[in-house]
């Protein structure tokens, strides 16, 4: 059983940086994939990016190519979005996720965080 607690969403300007925390209890995250999504009101939820258990495979949505940064650390217990050069388009509740498989598709992932907000002005 893995248990994923996010943090660290708020307001920011357009043009600003967040950085995302997900803490994962339970067995440690470098035995899954992980992943972080995120749901605009009215929207689907989309996969923003997903990280390998080693560390050694990234990928990202086109959108955020360039601007979002995931990483984990060694200890295995703690997965972060560094969210640079924000734009109001960002705006949505962010979502950790847990899968044993590398996917961007939300169905593959077996364990979901609460979701932290984040909210970008114009």
């Amino acid at each position: 059983q893995v248990q994923l607690v996010e943090s660290g969403g708020g307001l920011v300007q357009a043009g600003g940086s967040l950085r995302l925390s997900c803490a994962a209890s339970g067995r440690t995250f470098n035995t899954y994939a992980m992943g972080w999504f995120r749901q605009a009101p009215g929207k689907e939820r989309e996969f923003v990016a997903r990280i390998s258990g080693s560390g050694g495979n990234t990928y990202y949505t086109d959108s955020v190519k360039g601007r979002f940064t995931i990483s984990g650390d060694n200890a295995g217990n703690m997965v972060y979005l560094q969210m640079n050069s924000l734009k109001p388009e960002d705006t949505a509740v962010y979502y950790c996720a847990a899968a044993r498989t590398l996917s961007v598709y939300a169905g593959a992932y077996n364990y979901w965080g609460q979701g932290t907000q984040v909210t970008v002005s114009s």
